[in-house]
């Protein structure tokens, strides 16, 4: 399948620059990569004498999804991600290593996680991200390995990552449109990104997904085009609501796309669509008849499905989040490197998933209480890895 990118279609209402800005209509939310040597991160995993315990919570969760943000660094500047100019990186040396990062998926493994997602800032930026895919992949007791990118670097890199063991590619894409794109993103390249698609599809890999961040009154009306890519390819394009992490708040420009006026829309469209299954966290899925591909909604702010989470996630300087909304982190980088044994690692892995809050709305809630006036520690999703 070769996908164009679409020229013409309606710009932003806004310039990129006044995002910020109240919106009259709706104010705010509703309530060279070269693989490098790998250590022997397996026998190290094997030493754990927690083996068969797994990470759970006091209210009956278990989590067996590790995402890993590999960098915090992203060759585009997405209006709802991270401004333009002034990005305050993490220093090169408080990111955790290569090396680390194996360990940690090893001891992960010991404690049930199944499945492993390198997200960032932007994976494909960083120069071991084969060697990373190939270390998960090859760890005892992981079953399937992800990443999600933006597909700008995909193309010619998707073969050596399939070779490697990536199963599951979801590639960021937020419009079809040339103008659009660059409008989003800050940057061109949407040709890229579509070329990455292509090669990923002749590849087979076994899960390829778009993710689409939905926005009001820019991509709103492209339901029908994304929907026509699952026609021929079995893909699942993912609508999902805009988060509020940003440092410009973004969130509140009037920009807010529900999942439940997405899904409206959608069936208006589709009449005769047929509900399909899909991931735990793709809450509205549908099939349109004929077609090999899903459309899937997934509601990330107003957080329908915070009872059934499975997730862990680890920044790219070594810190523990267990919930997307929680400001509370667990170090895990100082643990590594002042000697640290995996036992020591583990429980501080039980311990952050133990004292999980019941829901991402409690946890922005109690976030809000402890920041007072200082600010967010991060402030976009880059810092936070997605």
């Amino acid at each position: 399948m070769h996908v164009k990118a679409e020229t013409g279609g309606s710009p932003l209402q806004e310039e990129t620059s006044a995002w910020g800005r109240e919106s009259a209509a709706e104010s705010a939310f509703p309530a060279g990569l070269e693989q490098t040597p790998q250590e022997d991160h397996r026998r190290r995993a094997v030493a754990l004498q927690s083996t068969g315990s797994v990470l759970q919570d006091r209210f009956g969760r278990v989590f067996d999804y590790l995402r890993i943000a590999v960098t915090d660094r992203c060759n585009l500047r997405c209006v709802y991600c991270m401004p333009e100019e002034g990005v305050n990186f993490a220093a090169h040396e408080t990111l955790l290593r290569t090396e680390e990062i194996l360990r940690l998926i090893g001891v992960a493994s010991q404690l049930g996680v199944r499945k492993i997602r390198f997200t960032g800032g932007e994976p494909l930026v960083h120069k071991d991200i084969v060697a990373l895919v190939g270390g998960a992949a090859q760890t005892p007791g992981i079953q399937t390995v992800h990443l999600t990118t933006n597909g700008v670097f995909l193309r010619g890199l998707a073969g050596s990552l399939r070779r490697a063991g990536l199963y599951g590619l979801n590639i960021s894409l937020d419009t079809l449109h040339a103008e659009r794109f660059q409008k989003c993103t800050r940057r061109a390249g949407i040709e890229a990104v579509l070329a990455g698609l292509d090669e990923a599809l002749e590849l087979d890999f076994p899960s390829v997904k778009i993710n689409v961040v939905a926005l009001r009154g820019f991509n709103d009306d492209e339901l029908r085009g994304f929907a026509a890519l699952t026609q021929r390819a079995p893909i699942t394009v993912r609508f999902i609501e805009l988060m509020p992490f940003d440092a410009h708040q973004i969130w509140r420009s009037g920009h807010f796309a529900s999942t439940q006026t997405l899904v409206k829309l959608f069936r208006e469209l589709y009449p005769n669509c047929e509900v399909a299954e899909g991931s735990a966290t793709e809450h509205r899925i549908f099939q349109i008849p004929g077609h090999a591909g899903r459309v899937a909604f997934i509601p990330s702010y107003t957080r329908s499905l915070c009872g059934s989470c499975t997730r862990i996630r680890l920044t790219a300087d070594g810190q523990i989040r267990n919930c997307l909304y929680s400001e509370k982190e667990y170090g895990l980088r100082d643990l590594l490197r002042n000697g640290g044994s995996d036992d020591e690692v583990a429980r501080v892995l039980r311990q952050a998933m133990w004292e999980k809050l019941e829901d991402g709305r409690t946890a922005q809630r109690q976030a809000w209480e402890r920041r007072g006036k200082n600010g967010s520690a991060r402030e976009s999703m880059t810092q936070i890895g997605g």
